[in-house]
C-alpha cells in the first residue's frame, strides 16, 4: 500500500527499497521515516452450543446480507484471545469460552491473516447488533451454504464439521489464493 505522507512530520514519501531492505516502501522525503504496511489480521470464533453453530448475518460491507462467523480486525495492544472474544461480544452479543485455536488461513490475494478458535457459548443469550441484521444457531443440514460471506468460511466450517464427526479437531495452516 503506497502511502502518500508520512504519519510523523506530514512531509510527502516516495516509494523506494531502504537500505538493508528487499521490498519497495513509502519513506518519507524529509525525516527517513520508513512506512511498512502489513497484513491485516482476523480473528473470530465458532461458537458452538447443543451441537449447533452461531452464525450472524452481516450488516456491514462487504457481503452485507451474508452469513458469517463472528469475526473481525485484531485492534492493536489486543491479543487474537481478547479479539477473537470482543468481536464475536460485539456480532452477536453471545459470550463465550475459548476452547482453542482452531484454524490459520493466509489470505494472501487481500493481505490477511484470518486466525479462528473453537468456542463454547455460554448461555444463549445473543442476538441482532448494529454488525448484523440477524444471529442464529445452525445445525450442520441447516446452514445457508449458499449464502456465506466469505470463502474461508464456508472452509473453516465445512473444515470443523468434518473435523467434528472424525472427534478431532487439529490446528491446521491453510493458504488461500
Amino acid at each position: 500500500m503506497d502511502i502518500k505522507f508520512c504519519t510523523a512530520c506530514g512531509s510527502p514519501t516516495e516509494e523506494k527499497i531502504p537500505f538493508d531492505d528487499d521490498h519497495a516502501r513509502s519513506v518519507c522525503t524529509n525525516c527517513g521515516l520508513v512506512h511498512y504496511s502489513n497484513p491485516k489480521m482476523v480473528v473470530g470464533c465458532i461458537p458452538e452450543l447443543n451441537g449447533k453453530i452461531l452464525l450472524c448475518k452481516r450488516n456491514i460491507e462487504p457481503r452485507k446480507g451474508k452469513w458469517t462467523l463472528p469475526a473481525g480486525y485484531l485492534e492493536n495492544g489486543e491479543s487474537v484471545q481478547d479479539g477473537a472474544l470482543r468481536e464475536t461480544k460485539e456480532e452477536t452479543r453471545a459470550s463465550v469460552q475459548i476452547i482453542d485455536p482452531y484454524r490459520l488461513f493466509n489470505i494472501v490475494f487481500v493481505d490477511q491473516i484470518y486466525f479462528i478458535f473453537r468456542a463454547n457459548l455460554t448461555s444463549d443469550n445473543f442476538g441482532p447488533t448494529n454488525e448484523s441484521t440477524d444471529v442464529r444457531l445452525f445445525e450442520e443440514k441447516n446452514i445457508p451454504w449458499d449464502n456465506i460471506a466469505f470463502e474461508v468460511i464456508k472452509q473453516t466450517l465445512e473444515h470443523y464439521f468434518s473435523d467434528r464427526e472424525k472427534g478431532k479437531f487439529p490446528f491446521k495452516i491453510f493458504d488461500l489464493h
